[in-house]
């Protein structure tokens, strides 16, 4: 049975990097599926989705965040990790006031993810760029929503310590019991 290993926190956090190292180490990972929604609409000329267009943004993730979920038993691996989960869409709608249609909380009752792994903000690894504008201030902000969101929904995120990327991975492995 395959274990779905979420790994969130706010921008900037070292997410995909941290998901890069373990794919290094030959674990089977899904990347962030928002930097490709943001993509596709600058490519149709429309700079941030989410700002001019959240609730269609936030949909668009929502059904890919899905079909990982869904993809993940058919990878034939006991561990996928995520780059973000689906209560993240929540989340965000949340921090920016949003109101949203219930079938996104739904989907948050309905995908259940094995572990979730939380980054927290560091600011000496925060950058911006296209599809990440946020400040290290917002940044923390949304932090906190999805500590808030995702116990809600009745996880517990286990936060990674600020340390090497290298000693992140050990830490991640450590807590699900499978360092090699």
């Amino acid at each position: 049975m395959t274990k779905r290993i979420v790994l969130i926190g706010g921008p900037s956090t070292g997410k995909t990097t941290l998901l890069n190292a373990l794919r290094a180490k030959g674990h089977t990972c899904l990347d962030e599926v928002s930097r490709e929604v943001t993509k596709a609409a600058q490519e149709k000329g429309v700079d941030q989705l989410f700002l001019t267009q959240p609730l269609l943004f936030s949909q668009m993730l929502l059904d890919k965040r899905i079909e990982q979920y869904t993809l993940a038993p058919s990878l034939n691996k006991d561990l996928v990790f995520i780059d973000r989960g689906i209560p993240d869409v929540t989340a965000y709608m949340d921090f920016i006031g949003q109101e949203y249609p219930e079938n996104f909380k739904k989907a948050c009752l309905d995908y259940k993810y094995d572990h979730i792994f939380i980054l927290p903000p560091w600011q000496d690894i925060h950058t911006t760029d296209q599809e990440r504008y946020e400040s290290f201030d917002e940044a923390v902000n949304i932090q906190n929503e999805l500590i808030k969101t995702y116990k809600a929904f009745g996880y517990s995120p286990i936060e990674v310590p600020k340390t090497s990327v290298d000693e992140r991975v050990n830490f991640i492995l450590q807590n699900l019991d499978i360092c090699r």
